[in-house]
């Protein structure tokens, strides 16, 4: 007796095509990454000349912004190693952040869609459209 072999239903081929979405708004999405290194610091063993009294014209200016954006922990009055200062290592601690993707409100057709990418899409993105018929069994018919 031969076995009656059934084909399986047809495959249905899917009809997509590529269509624009107005891009509403792209927010990078951050790592964030520490890194501590040690770097040599002198301190002067003497007294040191305020730094105002050296600076002169636009030395001056800058140095004091400089003075302004340094942290607490790094003023200090430093000196080169050959003057014979205090020298230590002192750990720094740096913060990196770089994007790595893109959270992406856009709009196709009146919806709004929501998405991650690996880029900024610009002002409009390309979006693949696909409709596929939903095949009922016909006993659910």
């Amino acid at each position: 007796m031969a076995q009656q072999v059934v084909p399986p239903p047809p495959m249905q081929i899917e009809n997509a095509r590529v269509e624009y979405a107005q891009v509403l708004r792209a927010e990078p999405v951050y790592q964030t990454l520490r890194a501590t290194s040690m770097v040599e610091r002198c301190e002067a063993t003497t007294p040191v000349a305020a730094p105002e009294e050296q600076r002169r014209g636009f030395a001056r200016v800058v140095g004091a912004v400089k003075d302004v954006l340094r942290s607490e922990d790094e003023r200090v009055d430093e000196v080169d190693r050959s003057a014979g200062g205090n020298c230590r290592m002192v750990p720094i601690e740096r913060e990196f952040r770089r994007p790595i993707a893109y959270d992406v409100d856009y709009v196709h057709k009146g919806v709004k869609y929501r998405s991650r990418l690996p880029y900024d899409p610009g002002n409009r993105m390309r979006v693949r459209v696909s409709v596929t018929p939903v095949i009922v069994p016909p006993e659910e018919r």
